[in-house]
């Protein structure tokens, strides 16, 4: 294939028979533009299918968690990360996708990072029963602050004066933003605040330890369907066990939503809408790029943000509103300002 693709670049003229090919110059013109325009329709439907999953997500979730007065987020993520073993395991069993073996060694190499993302996972859960959606994302860019200065002073990355600037836009937001939120929570605000630390704390050491996770590997590689049956197979332990702690099988035996077939088939929903995520997100990453990946991850909190408020009937006055959407502006910058600092380096 690739001495095929080689001969192919030569430029060929109108009325020419590619003699390899057994086409026409026109022909072939014809071709790259087909497969230009599926290649664009690839990157149209994965950037579709990886916004309206990622809403949806965060949608379902905040709608189990307060809409229904569910008090077991743990048991929710519980749920969740046991439906995407269940369906990694059948697709990698059925040869569909592939995935690394999990030995012993490629465990305790991997079970630090996993703590983390139990514990980010469990924090936004507790964060997003207490605050609403809009809120959520515009205190979620207090992570990208976070991350930038553990990036600064652990593996001396310096950043220019645009990233920082769209950072300190992002601190100013989520600061007027909690002023002026009139559905104020401080407990909501505390738990975002850590998922805040947990969330940078995963993204900087998830790639040290992918380095090493690789090693212990049987072919040497760590793809990402490995990663999250990976994740989700190691947090069903840490789960059950947050689960006994925070005491929520009590609130579960008592509970009577457990007893709605509804709210079974929700709780299910969101479960495929969490490894839905992961996989459109490799899918669109696939597709484009990172930096188109990070701009439109960006711009996808603004309707989000939007469908939180319209849906959940939040209260919300003038100064929030610009507040979040100060915020939600600060994201896009900053997404934009990384992009080019990445192109100039």
């Amino acid at each position: 294939m690739g001495s095929r693709s080689s001969f192919s670049m030569k430029p060929i003229e109108n009325g020419e028979i590619d003699l390899e090919g057994g086409k026409s110059g026109k022909d072939t013109d014809k071709s790259v533009r087909s497969n230009r325009v599926k290649i664009h329709n690839q990157a149209l439907l994965s950037g579709l299918a990886y916004c309206i999953s990622s809403c949806s997500m965060i949608l379902v979730n905040k709608f189990v968690l307060s809409s229904y007065d569910f008090n077991a987020g743990i048991s929710l993520m519980l749920y969740q990360n046991f439906i995407s073993v269940i369906i990694v395991s059948i697709l990698s069993t059925t040869g569909i996708i592939s995935t690394e073996p999990l030995t012993w060694r490629l465990i305790k190499v991997w079970f630090p990072v996993n703590m983390i993302f139990v514990g980010m996972l469990v924090t936004s859960m507790f964060s997003l029963r207490y605050i609403n959606v809009a809120m959520v994302t515009v205190l979620k860019n207090v992570t990208n602050v976070i991350t930038a200065v553990g990036e600064m002073y652990l593996f001396n990355k310096h950043h220019d004066s645009r990233v920082w600037a769209a950072l300190f836009l992002m601190i100013i937001s989520a600061i007027s933003g909690g002023i002026t939120d009139l559905s104020f929570h401080a407990v909501g605000y505390a738990w975002q605040i850590i998922n805040c630390f947990l969330t940078a704390s995963y993204s900087l050491t998830l790639r040290r330890v992918m380095d090493t996770a690789k090693q212990v590997t049987k072919s040497g590689n760590l793809n990402e369907f490995s990663m999250v049956l990976l994740n989700n197979t190691l947090s069903i332990p840490l789960g059950i066990l947050l689960v006994f702690i925070f005491n929520e099988v009590d609130y579960l035996s008592r509970t009577p939503l457990l007893k709605l077939p509804m709210f079974w088939l929700v709780m299910t929903l969101s479960g495929f809408l969490g490894l839905a995520i992961s996989f459109t997100s490799m899918w669109f990453l696939h597709q484009t790029g990172a930096t188109t990946y990070s701009l439109v991850g960006s711009l996808n909190k603004i309707p989000l943000s939007v469908a939180g408020i319209v849906l959940f009937h939040v209260p919300t006055s003038l100064e929030n509103s610009a507040s979040i959407f100060f915020g939600l502006l600060a994201g896009v910058f900053f997404a934009r300002a990384k992009i080019r600092e990445k192109s100039q380096s």
